[in-house]
């Protein structure tokens, strides 16, 4: 990878490299580039499409109303308006 990508990168990330952790990104990202290019040559003809990765789906349940520690707050507010909770001002 070019010094000038990572520089490009660093930059549209607000990340500020010094020259020597530049040059080290630029190589690492290089070695990682480097390993998909070494995938692009296997050969997967043979190799079924996936469109998941896995055969699992999503149990649903109804909701069930509960009580928590936090109902009940409504004692607090002895005022209501239009069906809401009506509290006193706090601004003039």
């Amino acid at each position: 990878m070019l010094k000038f990508d990572v520089e490009k990168f660093a930059r549209l990330a607000r990340i500020k490299f010094t020259d020597k952790e530049s040059e080290k990104i630029s190589k690492d990202l290089g070695d990682i580039l480097s390993h998909f290019k070494e995938l692009e040559t296997l050969d997967t003809e043979k190799v079924k499409p996936m469109s998941g990765g896995t055969s699992l789906s999503n149990v649903f349940r109804e909701d069930e109303l509960e009580k928590t520690r936090q109902s009940g707050g409504e004692g607090q507010f002895p005022e209501k308006k239009e069906g809401y909770l009506k509290a006193p001002k706090i601004f003039e």
